[in-house]
């Protein structure tokens, strides 16, 4: 079965098919994104035991779990169930030594930050295996799993004890691009427009699972619309549990998104502290390292600063989408999303959301510039006004080493674009007030990027050196 998307992941995961040793392997991304449907297909003939980690489960649950699937792999009833891991990886051991090594056998634990609960012991036994026995054979392939990805790489990843160096492979599953969530949507024989997909993107991301439950014949709107705010909706409650699921006590976490998720522009760490309410020091450290390993929030450094100026922003959208329509949201009428969709709040998101769908997408937007082979930093821009000197924000610029900088105008629009003269004064004073404010030496170009197809007139031609259509952004 094509696996849509996932094209080079695949192909890494079956090369260790060839090679003559043992392989150990993290899958690691958010949560709904598709790593255990990806290992699932791609090693689905090779698995000799295959693990999923129970929620919020003991230590004796978890351990009564992994036997249970132990002896449905091995045939081997377990009439004495043992009492710690240390036990249970002996009973793995013996099973594991039984199998044929004329072909790769693969151990796939899904969910381990789940089953390897506090002062268990479950990580330094899994370590033992590997260091003690599969790593010294040539045909098994140890694959683990989980949502939470800052877990993974503190305890396993980055871990200075029994799993030091030893990850061979890293597979790293983002949210589909705006180009795969055409391609997969199309492999479930769904046709839509790019200013569809768009509209879907900006409300729910690329995350496959969501994207799963898209019916054939239907509208963004009415897509949007019964999945986020109908009473079965499979978004409607599905925040309550996703960063609980992530983490052990994810109400710092939760807060933080919360205070992100209705900024345009994001927020420096101590505008965040202050609007979070989340303790300086450990807890928002903590926090904050958690969301950016898992990938819901970037940290960007502005145009023209040091680290100590970073910005955060939340770049989840299905988090933003909750917390500025879902969340309170009392009614569920049939045509709740179709009212909204005309109201000024909802403009408001749609250039927000267009702006953080770009900052997705920086590798076709520097494909349509041609210069894809131009090493670029990308960054964003604030200049306070002081006095009779204008204040200004850029929140997309893209800085080149071949001595230019783009000065990206992000729009969302309902029908096409045309360059009025006033917009077009607008945008040369922008550049003008930058070039000004940052003292570059460098060639400026502005950079129109809109979903609509915009006219080339003669305002067009006074303000505009680029423009990059939605179509672009989907190859």
């Amino acid at each position: 079965m094509k696996i849509t998307g996932r094209e080079s992941q695949v192909k890494a995961m079956k090369s260790l098919y060839k090679l003559d040793k043992s392989y150990f392997v993290a899958v690691t991304g958010r949560r709904r994104v598709g790593k255990t449907y990806l290992v699932d297909q791609v090693y689905a003939n090779r698995m000799c035991f295959r693990i999923t980690g129970i929620q919020e489960g003991s230590q004796s649950q978890q351990i009564l779990n992994f036997i249970q699937k132990l002896a449905e792999y091995s045939n081997i009833p377990i009439v004495s169930p043992p009492d710690n891991w240390q036990q249970t990886f002996i009973l793995l051991k013996t099973y594991l030594q039984g199998l044929t090594k004329n072909k790769k056998q693969v151990i796939f634990i899904d969910e381990l930050p789940w089953i390897a609960t506090a002062r268990s012991g479950f990580i330094q036994m899994l370590a033992h295996l590997w260091n003690d026995y599969l790593s010294k054979e040539k045909h098994f392939v140890l694959v683990i799993c989980g949502s939470a990805t800052s877990w993974i790489n503190k305890k396993i990843i980055n871990d200075k004890g029994g799993f030091h160096n030893r990850l061979t492979h890293n597979i790293k599953l983002k949210p589909f691009t705006l180009a795969e969530t055409k391609a997969f949507l199309r492999s479930k024989k769904i046709k839509l427009t790019d200013n569809a997909i768009a509209k879907l993107y900006m409300a729910i991301g690329g995350i496959p699972y969501y994207l799963e439950n898209i019916r054939k014949g239907e509208s963004p709107t009415a897509a949007i619309n019964r999945m986020c705010f109908s009473d079965t909706g499979i978004l409607r409650y599905e925040y309550d549990n996703l960063y609980k699921a992530l983490y052990d006590n994810p109400s710092n976490h939760e807060a933080i998104v919360k205070a992100l998720a209705t900024v345009k522009s994001g927020l420096s760490r101590l505008d965040l502290i202050k609007k979070s309410k989340v303790n300086a020091g450990g807890p928002y450290t903590r926090a904050m390292e958690d969301l950016i390993l898992s990938g819901f929030v970037i940290e960007e450094t502005p145009f023209g600063k040091k680290k100590r100026g970073a910005i955060y922003r939340l770049t989840d959208e299905y988090s933003v989408f909750y917390h500025r329509f879902i969340s309170g949201q009392k009614k569920s009428d049939e045509d709740i999303w179709q009212l909204i969709s005309q109201s000024q709040k909802y403009k408001i998101w749609a250039g927000y959301a267009f702006e953080s769908l770009c900052l997705k997408h920086i590798k076709q937007i520097k494909k349509a510039l041609g210069i894809s082979k131009v090493y670029t930093e990308t960054s964003s821009f604030s200049h306070k006004g002081k006095q009779a000197k204008e204040g200004f924000q850029i929140d997309l610029l893209i800085e080149r080493k071949d001595k230019a900088i783009n000065l990206c105008e992000c729009k969302f629009y309902d029908a096409p674009v045309t360059i009025t003269p006033a917009y077009a004064k607008q945008l040369n004073h922008r550049k003008s007030l930058f070039r000004t404010a940052s003292g570059t030496p460098k060639s400026v170009f502005t950079t129109l990027i809109s979903n609509q197809p915009v006219t080339k007139n003669k305002h067009y031609l006074d303000a505009v050196d680029n423009v990059i259509e939605l179509r672009e952004l989907m190859g």
